[in-house]
């Protein structure tokens, strides 16, 4: 069998471990012939192909990023791309696809499959905002770097006396915030599934710093907005392709903060770095399993499911079921790092 594969999106560390694992037991285990798309849909769409064999993924595991590389072209939203990517499939002989992309990418991997396509589709982002499974590619990652950051920071925050806001990704699903702030032992979390009140904020700063420590650190996901009528005007900042411009909401907070109490604030964006360099172990390992999983389900003539953990188990999961869904922050980890303020 010819199998395709693709990564959509931006990139996490993790991806070639799972690229490598639908490979090596791909044709080491079922004799399937797999073939690369590079650059995500847009290369399926233009048929910009990469056969791919053990020579290809040699010393991948422990590399970020994507050997096929990515884009954030989606097929479904592209006049004519559907059916671009149908005809590049039917030259290249594809008989199934592994399609390894976020909440963009898998919409438009249901909508392939809708199309007739044989699709088994595997979950990556950092956000870990896909919806179905208790983990995505890349978001152990992300949360490791993030907390090293807090971890940094709290040193420098305590010797000037500072109030230290930390901005991490998280567009619709604070994720990262919320785990980073608990472990980096962060006094604030501010994520998009609680707005704050700037009010409340500034009243448990002068408290803290009166009665307890001269310096505080905050948490926010760029997602982060003011609730409904309170007193902090503020509008999401957008960028050319609608994604949000890092730093816009911390910058505000800072800005915030120093007139209504006068301390000295400052502002650490992490951007980019969340989802670059050396994946964890644990992403290691999560793209293998979701990498096997996936090549044998496509061998068993599963399709229209995506590979997703439950607890400790890597199950199967209907690709309808997940396409166009947020998985958020539970309120009860909420409390967890509002309780340890």
């Amino acid at each position: 069998m010819r199998v395709g594969v693709l990564t959509g999106g931006g990139d996490v560390p993790g991806l070639n471990a799972a690229i490598r694992a639908v490979v090596k037991r791909g044709e080491g285990e079922h004799g399937h012939s797999v073939i690369g798309f590079r650059n995500g849909w847009r290369g399926l769409a233009d048929g910009d192909v990469l056969p791919l064999t053990r020579q290809h993924i040699r010393n991948v595991l422990a590399t970020g990023g994507t050997l096929l590389g990515t884009a954030r072209y989606h097929p479904n939203e592209a006049d004519g791309g559907i059916d671009a990517v149908l005809a590049t499939l039917e030259a290249e002989r594809i008989e199934a696809l592994i399609c390894i992309g976020g909440d963009g990418t898998l919409h438009a991997a249901s909508k392939v499959a809708e199309a007739g396509v044989r699709m088994v589709a595997i979950p990556k982002t950092i956000d870990n905002d896909v919806w179905g499974t208790d983990r995505s590619i890349g978001f152990d990652t992300a949360v490791t770097i993030a907390t090293e950051a807090v971890d940094r920071i709290h040193t420098t925050a305590e010797s000037h006396n500072r109030v230290m806001i930390v901005e991490v990704m998280g567009r619709s699903a604070g994720w990262i915030a919320t785990t980073a702030g608990i472990a980096g032992g962060a006094e604030l979390v501010l994520a998009p599934e609680a707005p704050f009140d700037i009010d409340r904020v500034v009243r448990f700063l002068k408290h803290r710093h009166r009665a307890h420590a001269s310096f505080s650190i905050i948490v926010v996901a760029e997602g982060a907005v003011p609730a409904a009528g309170t007193s902090m005007e503020y509008e999401t900042q957008l960028g050319r392709f609608g994604e949000i411009v890092a730093g816009s909401v911390s910058e505000r907070l800072k800005a915030e903060i120093e007139q209504r109490t006068g301390f000295d604030t400052r502002v650490t964006v992490l951007g980019h770095i969340q989802r670059g360099g050396i994946p964890t172990p644990a992403d290691r390992i999560l793209g293998s399993r979701f990498g096997v999983a996936a090549i044998d389900a496509v061998t068993r003539g599963e399709t229209g499911v995506m590979t997703a953990l439950r607890g400790d188990d890597v199950v199967l999961v209907p690709l309808a079921d997940v396409a166009g869904k947020v998985k958020h922050v539970p309120a009860e980890m909420l409390e967890v790092a509002r309780a340890l303020a």
